[in-house]
């Protein structure tokens, strides 16, 4: 029997996670989940001095903070709260508010200065307030040493797979673990869903100070494009860093792909990472090596890449892929129950980061051997019955990452293929092409609906990406159908019994995001819904511990 067929594979209890990075501002903020539970007061002198700020008064140096916060709602009694420029306003509008809530102090620059001044708060005065908070809150939490290796990926897909598998192989290892990605924070046991990709800088020191707590002993975290340009990891180390790949995303944020990537390689300088591990599989890998400050191995899946680690795949199958994986002392041949080539790319970037970090061969090996159980919440969720045409709900939003969806499909399906695709409203319009033109020349049908708005013109959206796969020259037949729900029918019905339906975009999220309300929908659950219309009941969905 294939090693393959003894991979765990799950359906999945839909999380309501939201994949896209979305930009922090005073209206638009993350609550703090993991706090430190026995927090060290640090006089507000020592915080001023982290910021790089001018001397205070003798009173208020002494002033005692115990946590930091961005938003009002965040604050505990002796925080000290940090009022930004944000789009619409300037946060130090709830200074009196930040006061109400405990706060002792406050952080802000000069255009904020007077609205601390008239709330009676000692304040710390610095040109930008945000570019010192990863300082500020280092010393605040205590978390300059976590005493536990730290391991940071980044790119444009790939990043929430490979931070699980690099937990999996800890927690595999017996080790206490932490994680955040796009789709959760967890610390040990306590898991709470993600909205941003990386956490703030306020909320990411404070988790590694809870993961100290806790007693944790490796951890990895998403690095995201923002995350390193908002200074949301600013004053946190990786003893490794990870590249997966860079494609088309984001653009309304970067001027250009050479600017998306530049921000990508701040993660590979000596003041954010002991060493690197660099995949070949997309073209920017080999800029990354040059642009690199400090030591890289590198991995690719491309048989015709030259590479420290490779990995070679050796089947795929609904249910999951085999690879072999061979590095510097490790040659192993594993199983894991997600789809195609570019995960076991992941995986072999996660195994390969592992390796850089430290950790013995034989041990590493023990670990990864015959099959690894990853959970990717919202990648290629399998909402398909027992019988009938398989369908998988993905969070894919990237013309790359289209692709690669449907090359692992194509890779184990013999009958038609049918894509159900939306674009984000209020984010990067010039990829929403290429979007519609991938998808018409890899699959047999496209179905273009509507996903998340937000405040744009949902007919403006869908006919972006009806113009990209009506002009790719593909020849699969592209429909219309603005409703996500008459969208999944309509696909089912085209595939036939032995299909497949790839709906990429929503993954587990359960809502739509309509002019800035939240509209009650699963795409998971939906197609579901729609299988057993066609008489293929759901299987029972297995929550995920």
């Amino acid at each position: 029997m294939s090693t393959l067929a003894t991979a765990t594979t799950t359906s999945v209890v839909p999380t309501p996670v939201d994949p896209d990075d979305r930009r922090p501002c005073e209206e638009d903020t993350v609550p703090h989940a993991f706090d430190p539970q026995h927090p060290r007061p640090v006089a507000l002198g020592e915080v001023a001095a982290a910021a790089g700020a001018g001397p205070l008064s003798a009173a208020a140096a002494q002033t005692a903070v115990t946590g930091v916060a961005v938003a009002t709602e965040d604050l505990r009694p002796g925080w000290l709260f940090v009022a930004v420029p944000g789009r619409r306003a300037h946060g130090s509008r709830h200074v009196h508010a930040a006061r109400a809530a405990g706060a002792v102090a406050v952080l802000t620059d000069d255009a904020g200065a007077r609205d601390a001044a008239l709330a009676g708060l000692p304040t710390v005065v610095v040109p930008d307030p945000r570019a010192v908070l990863g300082a500020v809150a280092r010393v605040v939490s205590g978390s300059a040493d976590p005493g536990f290796p730290l391991f940071g990926v980044t790119g444009t897909n790939g990043k929430t797979t490979t931070v699980s598998v690099l937990d999996a192989v800890m927690r595999r290892l017996g080790w206490t673990t932490a994680m955040t990605s796009t789709a959760e924070r967890r610390i040990a046991d306590e898991v709470v869903a993600s909205r941003l990709t990386t956490p703030e800088a306020t909320e990411l020191h404070a988790f590694l100070a809870r993961a100290r707590e806790r007693h944790v002993e490796g951890a990895a975290i998403e690095v995201s494009a923002q995350g390193l340009t908002r200074h949301r990891v600013d004053g946190v180390w990786f003893d490794v860093a990870g590249f997966t790949n860079l494609s088309h995303d984001h653009l309304d944020d970067y001027a250009d792909m050479d600017d998306y990537l530049r921000a990508k390689v701040q993660l590979f300088q000596p003041d954010r990472a002991g060493r690197g591990v660099v995949s070949l599989d997309s073209a920017a890998g080999r800029a990354v090596v040059r642009a690199s400050g400090i030591p890289v191995e590198t991995v690719t899946s491309d048989p015709d890449t030259a590479a420290d680690w490779r990995v070679t795949v050796l089947e795929q199958r609904p249910d999951g892929t085999r690879f072999r994986i061979d590095g510097p002392g490790v040659h192993v041949t594993t199983a894991v129950p997600l789809l195609g080539r570019h995960m076991a790319a992941d995986v072999g970037l996660a195994v390969a980061m592992l390796r850089a970090g430290g950790l013995g061969a034989d041990e590493l090996v023990g670990a990864v051997d015959g099959t690894l159980d990853v959970v990717v919440p919202g990648r290629m969720a399998d909402a398909s019955a027992a019988t009938g045409p398989r369908v998988f709900v993905d969070f894919a939003h990237t013309p790359d990452a289209f692709a690669k969806s449907l090359a692992a499909i194509r890779a184990f399906t013999a009958g038609p293929v049918a894509i159900v695709l939306g674009a984000d409203g209020d984010r990067d319009p010039s990829k929403r092409g290429p979007m519609g033109a991938v998808a018409a020349t890899m699959a047999d049908v496209v179905v273009v609906a509507d996903h998340h708005p937000r405040f744009e013109d949902p007919d403006v959206i869908r006919a972006a990406v009806l113009d990209g796969a009506r002009r790719s020259g593909g020849t699969a037949s592209v429909v219309e159908l603005a409703d996500p729900a008459q969208a999944v029918r309509h696909a089912l019905a085209a595939v036939g019994e032995d299909g497949v339906v790839y709906w990429a975009g929503p993954g587990l999220t359960d809502y739509r995001d309509v002019r800035g309300v939240h509209v009650p929908y699963s795409s998971f659950r939906d197609a579901q819904a729609a299988l057993a219309e066609a008489g293929h009941p759901a299987r029972e969905a297995v929550p995920v511990s």
